[in-house]
């Protein structure tokens, strides 16, 4: 059987499928099976590169993805030396495949993990696997894989991003925390009691702006590692929701602003109490800051059978809402909508805290035509049974 390598045919024990070539080349003539039993697979349909070098070191399978990543012909790489094929090196210079030197060395190595080496001066993800008869005979086969760095590099940017927002950030409030304790120290005395306790509660609020955003971080790496730990215990979400529009009120929003519809009885609720507080922070002061109108606050049990048994709360403004192309940005990092300010952290906390309880949020259009944000929470259980 062969199989057509960006239009190179090598013979079927040339590309590893972990056995000899049985049955005909297509996986449709092959049968339903064929593909799980690994036969059948053109390497081109490979989303990786794939390079595969013999028991001599010449290169026997040059897949389309592996051209392109390595801007290498098949033509020019089949049935060459690998060191001459695929002249890869480390990032000080030296040629890998005498620096590893995969046929020899130590019987017992099985591969090579993932590492960033040079190919021309490109970078290149590549991996390594030493396919032998028994565990310690000679390689046979080589199979290596290839990526590129572009979604490396997204990461990269992603993580770069973040350290600029958090920099500009905490670069205004620290400042004013650093003036006014220096200003203080200098002229205490000039100032009357007035004036200081304004300037101190200038530096307190600095300071929880500060806190704010340190917390925000924590929870950014605690979610991206998976480490997010949520302590249930009995939440009282109607109570909670009338905590934070009191909170609203005191700071100067009026009353007449909120409106809170209950929808009881709501079944009882294990969760985190200083997360949900966290979810419903936010997204009360997103309404209050990105939307307008009345802000309407919905708590009640959750309705889909599918889902279990839980608890729901919905959010509405009576704004302009939000796109609907921007919809499925809402929860990514950085997301700020139509207006600037804060580090548009917030929402992606936000989903992250409610899928560690298991639970769901979405956004939508209200029916007053703001934005409408809903999360709802699965009953659980307490932290001591878990």
């Amino acid at each position: 059987m062969d199989v057509r390598t960006s239009g190179t045919a090598v013979t079927a024990d040339s590309c590893p499928s972990g056995g000899p070539a049985r049955g005909p080349s297509s996986a449709a003539a092959a049968g339903p099976g064929a593909v799980e039993a690994g036969l059948g697979l053109d390497p081109d349909d490979l989303p990786d590169g794939l390079v595969v070098a013999d028991e001599t070191g010449r290169v026997i399978c040059f897949n389309a993805a592996a051209a392109k990543i390595t801007d290498i012909l098949p033509g020019d790489a089949l049935g060459r030396p690998l060191e001459h094929a695929l002249p890869l090196q480390d990032i000080e210079g030296r040629r890998w495949w005498r620096l590893t030197d995969p046929y020899g060395g130590l019987a017992i190595r099985r591969g090579q993990p993932e590492r960033n080496l040079l190919l021309g001066g490109r970078e290149v993800l590549v991996s390594v696997r030493y396919v032998r008869s028994r565990p310690t005979g000679p390689v046979q086969r080589l199979v290596i894989a290839l990526r590129g760095t572009e979604a490396r590099r997204r990461t990269e940017l992603s993580h770069a991003e973040l350290i600029a927002t958090v920099a500009h950030e905490l670069r205004s409030p620290l400042t004013s925390v650093k003036g006014f304790t220096a200003t203080l120290l200098q002229k205490w005395e000039r100032f009357t009691d007035d004036q200081k306790r304004l300037m101190l509660e200038t530096v307190d609020a600095d300071a929880n702006r500060v806190t704010r955003l340190i917390a925000e971080l924590l929870d950014i790496s605690r979610i991206d590692s998976g480490r997010l730990e949520v302590r249930r215990q009995r939440v009282d979400m109607s109570a909670a929701v009338r905590r934070h529009v009191q909170a609203q009120t005191t700071a100067g929003q009026r009353p007449d602003r909120f409106l809170i519809r209950l929808l009881e009885p709501l079944p009882d609720l294990w969760a985190d109490p200083d997360k949900v507080d966290q979810v419903l922070g936010n997204l009360l002061e997103n309404a209050v800051r990105h939307g307008e109108g009345t802000v309407t606050i919905e708590v009640g049990p959750v309705a889909d059978t599918t889902s279990g048994e839980g608890t729901s709360v919905t959010v509405s403004d009576e704004g302009p809402g939000i796109p609907e192309e921007s919809m499925s940005r809402v929860f990514t990092r950085f997301w700020r909508g139509s207006k600037r300010g804060g580090t548009g952290l917030g929402l992606y906390i936000v989903k992250g805290i409610v899928e560690a309880h298991g639970g769901t949020i979405t956004v939508g259009r209200a029916p007053a035509g703001g934005a409408q944000f809903r999360f709802s929470l699965p009953v659980a259980a307490p932290a001591f049974m878990s």
